[in-house]
């Protein structure tokens, strides 16, 4: 029951009552409702909305170059060489444009299809949202020989907008610092910027985007003249082509269709999927349409080449997939976007579309490259004859909550049957997991050991996968079935919000890690893009001095803390979660009040493809040469 102090009944509820947030207050006070939120990721976005208003220009023709510059005090400015925002006063509201764009909410050229007929940023809020986060902006607007210039503190203009000087140059610079007071930090990582960065120079085939680190000197510039074909080319660096990429783009009801694919010898199926250089993680009618585009394809060639029989079956979606490596990207006006994230397609008239142009294209390829075409149909050929196995297996890890526990007796459940509130810890080995499941709270935290290490998947086809009896115990526990294709798999049915991958910090441990990892980035992707993967961090020692005790999450820490210390302590270094009683295990790493955990995120898809194909795949010499150059940055590291 409230307290009375906080709720007096007699008060009225009237229009005094009602709070109205003028300008941009809204944002200042409900950040993560604009950026997601205000940590390391929402700080970055900022600079993202700044690019894309660029990218916008780009798109209808108008932009060919977007320096980004993070300077050292960590503001960040972003010039493009576009036409420039207009800096007219406005007929209505009687202010000049800029500062209209710069301090109101949905206010934009965006929403006139005849200023933008494409646009990545849709909702007019982007710049606005930047400035009323940031401590001060200016913005420069280069138009008709001169330089407007306006400053701004928290998204209210400090000075009028005046002409500071002449120029022959044309385009936008803003230039901003973050609210310290609103964000965790607001150290920029170049690291991070420049895998966006690059991204959007793959997807706007001949844009020059260069980005500088003042603090250190660092400066990449990235420009792709082919596009997507490179972006597809650097996807395969680390895997064996089996011919050379299929490309082609159209036009066609004002929508541009970019497509670019190629397959490998291995098993998995990459397809990277973008509207108005939005990544799509969780697909959508476009990528539906390229699917089933594929699918009708390859078969139709199949038939009239008599590798398959008029009354045999045709080959499967997953069948045909296998090892494919793709890219698909539509600019579009009014995308309309759902799912969890908001990065999915939605628009019904976009599956229809892509899937005639992809057909009628690879169509014509087939017939003109035969050689190609065959060993694309070999290769669904060899996958299909393992598809009984993979139906078999399938319907294993479909068992439903009463058939779960013969299938994963390992599983130590929870009470609760809230998802939204249920955790599962997959642990390493029968010790871990004997410590786990008496240190849990049993209400909400389930344990799931797992024996030694699981199966390569990025080495095995779909159906030994499915084989794999941790594979099956882990993916039956979790419930919502396997994402290899839409039908296998419903979000509905998670049967936790948190999936805890907690193992030992040594040398297996990481190899666990990275092999779950693997397993959830190709098979359960959805699950990470939806925030639903944790790894834990267990200390990595117990300093005990007299009757105390402090747990030590870091070589650094536990140099700064034992660098004050007397001679008289015990410093233990934990080499596995077994050495932990439950009660130490409970209070250093499954207490949500204490514990540390790291939520996984895609921030960059290439990078993640990269990385999996070079750590868990076939070629030796890459990931040897990846060992070599990184052994020195190593840390922790116990054999």
């Amino acid at each position: 029951m409230a307290n009375k102090d906080s709720l007096n009944l007699n008060d009225k509820y009237t229009a005094d009552k009602i709070q109205v947030l003028e300008g941009l207050e809204g944002v200042r006070k409900r950040p993560s409702m604009y950026i997601g939120d205000i940590s390391s990721r929402g700080l970055h976005h900022l600079v993202y909305e700044v690019v894309d208003n660029s990218i916008d220009e780009v798109m209808v023709g108008e932009c060919t170059n977007i320096d980004v510059i993070i300077h050292k005090n960590n503001s960040v400015s972003v010039e493009d060489n576009g036409r420039g925002i207009p800096v007219d006063v406005h007929p209505i509201h009687k202010k000049p444009a800029l500062e209209i764009v710069m301090c109101t909410l949905h206010a934009g050229g965006k929403f006139d299809s005849g200023a933008y007929k494409i646009s990545g940023g849709l909702h007019g809020v982007g710049v606005s949202v930047v400035n009323g986060l940031s401590t001060s902006l200016k913005g420069e607007v280069f138009r008709d020989g001169k330089i407007y210039t306006q400053s701004y503190e928290k998204g209210i203009p400090i000075t009028e907008l005046k002409i500071t000087g002449k120029t022959k140059k044309k385009g936008t610079k803003i230039t901003f610092l973050p609210d310290s007071s609103i964000f965790e930090n607001i150290v920029f990582s170049f690291e991070t910027l420049s895998h966006r960065l690059r991204e959007l120079a793959f997807l706007n085939k001949g844009i020059k985007i260069t980005i500088l680190d003042e603090r250190d000197g660092k400066i990449e510039t990235f420009c792709y003249k082919g596009g997507i074909q490179e972006f597809v080319i650097l996807l395969l660096k680390e895997k064996k082509a089996l011919h050379k990429p299929i490309y082609f783009e159209k036009i066609r009801e004002d929508t541009s269709l970019d497509v670019c694919l190629c397959y490998s010898d291995d098993y998995v199926t990459n397809i990277l999927s973008y509207v108005n250089t939005i990544n799509t993680e969780e697909g959508g009618t476009h990528l539906s349409g390229l699917k089933s585009a594929l699918t009708r394809a390859i078969n139709d060639y199949a038939r009239r080449n008599k590798f398959v029989k008029e009354n045999e079956q045709g080959l499967s979606g997953d069948d045909i997939r296998e090892g494919l490596n793709a890219v698909i990207s539509i600019k579009m006006k009014n995308p309309q976007f759902e799912g969890q994230t908001k990065t999915k397609l939605g628009n019904s008239e976009i599956k229809g579309l892509v899937d005639s142009l992809v057909y009628e294209e690879l169509v014509s390829f087939f017939d003109e490259n035969p050689s190609i075409a065959r060993k694309i149909v070999e290769k669904g050929l060899l996958a299909s004859k393992a598809r009984e196995a993979a139906r078999k297996a399938k319907e294993l890890v479909r068992k439903k909550g009463d058939e779960l526990g013969m299938l994963c007796g390992k599983l130590a459940d929870c009470s609760s049957k809230n998802p939204e509130e249920c955790e599962l810890y997959i642990v390493e080995g029968d010790s871990a997991g004997g410590s786990a499941k008496q240190g849990r709270d049993r209400k909400f935290q389930a344990i799931l050991p797992l024996k030694g290490k699981i199966l390569n998947v990025e080495k095995a086809r779909f159906e030994k996968m499915l084989h794999n009896e941790e594979i099956k115990a882990l993916i039956s526990s979790i419930g919502c079935g396997i994402s290899q294709s839409d039908e296998d798999f419903d979000i509905s049915k998670l049967r936790y919000h948190k999936i805890i991958i907690m193992t030992d910090a040594d040398v297996d441990g990481s190899h666990i890690r990275t092999l779950l990892l693997t397993l959830f980035y190709r098979y359960l992707k959805i699950l990470i893009v939806d925030g639903y993967v944790y790894i834990a961090k267990p200390p990595l020692y117990c300093l005990r001095k007299k009757n105390e005790e402090h747990y030590l999450y870091s070589e650094e820490e536990k140099d700064r803390l034992t660098s004050k210390m007397k001679p008289d302590f015990v410093l233990q270094r934990y080499k596995g979660l077994g050495e932990m009683n439950p009660e130490q295990l409970w209070k250093t790493t499954m207490d949500p009040d204490v514990r540390k955990m790291v939520r996984i995120s895609i921030e960059d898809a290439y990078e993640a493809e990269k990385t999996f194909s070079l750590l868990m795949g076939e070629k030796v010499l890459p990931r040897k040469n990846f060992i070599t150059q990184h052994a020195k940055e190593v840390k922790n590291l116990d054999v």
